[in-house]
């Protein structure tokens, strides 16, 4: 079993520059409810970090155009997370469920609660 975290940002170095300059200038129109809860403006946040390093799952981490062309014929509204266990994939937290959490914590507890 593995989760999937598929941001609702695109790879790369500039997509990048314009999402930390987009945190910057207008956080609360972010598009990202699960970047801007795993990562701060310019690093990942340090309560997230310690939980991947230390969680007993399997985590993979995607922008939505890799995960796109990774497995081009599921189709997701973004940002989502996901458990895949052999090819099936389940919905583990939604994005409107995503954009509800106010706290780093309390999207690991959702995540600890939901597996």
């Amino acid at each position: 079993m593995k989760l999937l975290f598929i941001y609702n940002a695109n790879s790369g170095k500039l997509n990048g520059l314009f999402d930390i300059g987009h945190k910057l200038l207008s956080p609360s129109t972010y598009q990202c409810s699960l970047c801007a809860l795993t990562h701060d403006v310019f690093k990942e946040n340090t309560t997230w970090k310690n939980f991947r390093a230390e969680s007993q799952f399997q985590m993979e981490f995607y922008h939505k155009d890799e995960f796109e062309t990774k497995f081009p014929k599921v189709k997701l509204n973004y940002p989502t997370v996901l458990k895949l266990e052999m090819t099936q994939f389940t919905t583990v937290l939604t994005p409107d469920i995503l954009m509800e959490i106010s706290s780093v914590d309390t999207l690991i507890e959702k995540l600890k609660e939901s597996l």
